[in-house]
């Protein structure tokens, strides 16, 4: 892994360790606030909401400027998300806001830090190195279930959301000690959010609604592990066993290495069998998961950790078979597109699981996340219809698969 991408995946790390850093600690705030399960939802998914509106406009962007501006513009935009969280969120209304500040930051973060990573590498280097980048989502997504669980533990949840500060401004840091990169230069006819060619392109479309349906089941799971395994201990005798955020913690670990693996995969196999074979694994594992809770509180554990591994297996694989069927010039549209509809689905995802929730029983029901988490698979079994959809007509030399 050479210099540019190695600061690239530290800096993405870094930075979204405050992603997560709420739903590390929903049951807290669903105490000290008083919130309903509906009110956490959307907490949880206004972030991604914050996302979805800013990153078309931002990913757009680094087809005419260095992306690395805009990553070093979205990192500053977390920390100060992080921070006003930490000294002025006090409820429902205020943790909405500061929660959604930062889902625009990370906007400006995740795609605009692949496109800085794309605009630096090449050839066969650059599919490997789009695979490390996305996967290491995952390790900023590990990091903060470990750091903001274990400093809320000690000092307390707004010491935490500083901790989420002044990471995402280490990596804003990381970012600009890289040098100066413009985007190549191509005819891109048509405005900043001209978003026409991507639509028409089918194998890059297949993809990209894969990952809708892959990113409503992996961010709501996400979203309410801790909560869904925190009340699973509280069934369990006397509530032994690890800690949920320690769960969480290892599940994140273990999704790195699964979304390494899957995209290692890809790089050997057909990208979209592969795909199509991870989302049913975990479509099928999702309508059984809220039954784990009438077995034995360390079965529930496994079996969270084995559907962390089945959800993450196709990640990376989508976003880079989606730069892969990009036109070149269309690069920033495409990861603009790809994340305004995957992280809108990132943000109803929670939201309809919160609802659900209070709808059947409330979150103290067995019930209530059997029916819930059967929606979310359901959701990512139509992950393979997208991708058989957006499969080319007549085999088409891929690079990287």
């Amino acid at each position: 892994m050479n210099r540019p991408v190695l600061i690239l995946c530290a800096a993405e790390g870094l930075t979204l360790i405050g992603v997560f850093a709420f739903p590390a600690l929903l049951p807290t705030f669903q105490a000290e606030w008083g919130l309903s399960n509906a009110q956490a939802g959307w907490i949880a998914g206004v972030y991604f909401l914050g996302y979805a509106l800013a990153v078309p406009t931002l990913s757009s962007l680094t087809d005419r400027v260095d992306a690395r501006s805009v990553f070093l513009g979205g990192a500053v935009v977390c920390a100060l998300a992080a921070g006003g969280f930490a000294w002025l969120a006090e409820g429902w209304a205020s943790a909405m806001i500061f929660r959604f500040l930062g889902g625009v930051g990370l906007a400006g973060v995740y795609m605009p830090g692949l496109k800085a990573l794309v605009d630096r590498e090449r050839g066969a280097a650059q599919v490997r190195a789009m695979s490390y980048y996305t996967a290491c989502f995952s390790l900023g997504t590990m990091l903060s279930f470990l750091l903001i669980g274990e400093v809320a533990r000690h000092f307390g949840w707004r010491a935490a959301f500083v901790c989420a500060g002044l990471t995402a401004l280490s990596g804003a840091g990381l970012a600009a000690a890289l040098a100066p990169v413009p985007p190549e230069t191509m005819e891109a006819p048509g405005g900043l959010l001209d978003f026409r060619p991507v639509l028409r392109n089918r194998a890059a479309m297949g993809y990209i609604l894969g990952y809708v349906c892959h990113m409503w089941e992996l961010f709501t799971f996400r979203a309410w592990m801790v909560a869904f395994l925190a009340f699973a201990q509280s069934r369990g005798a006397g509530g032994v066993g690890w800690q949920p955020t320690t769960v969480a913690t290892v599940c994140s670990a273990v999704a790195m290495a699964a979304s390494l693996a899957g995209a290692d995969l890809a790089l050997r196999f057909d990208r979209r069998h592969l795909c199509t074979a991870a989302m049913l694994a975990s479509g099928g594992m999702a309508l059984s998961l809220g039954g784990c809770l009438v077995l034995p509180y360390g079965v529930t554990v496994i079996a969270a950790v084995l559907y962390t591994a089945l959800v993450q297996l196709d990640s990376a694989a989508l976003t880079t078979g989606a730069m892969l069927s990009a036109d070149p010039a269309r690069r920033g549209a495409t990861v603009a597109l790809h994340s305004l509809l995957g992280f809108s689905s990132a943000f109803f995802g929670p939201l309809a699981q919160g609802a659900l929730l209070d709808g059947f029983g409330g979150s103290g029901q067995v019930r209530s996340w059997v029916i819930a988490f059967a929606l979310m698979g359901l959701v990512g079994l139509l992950g393979p219809l997208a991708l058989a959809w957006g499969r080319p007509a007549r085999p088409v030399a891929e690079t990287g698969r």
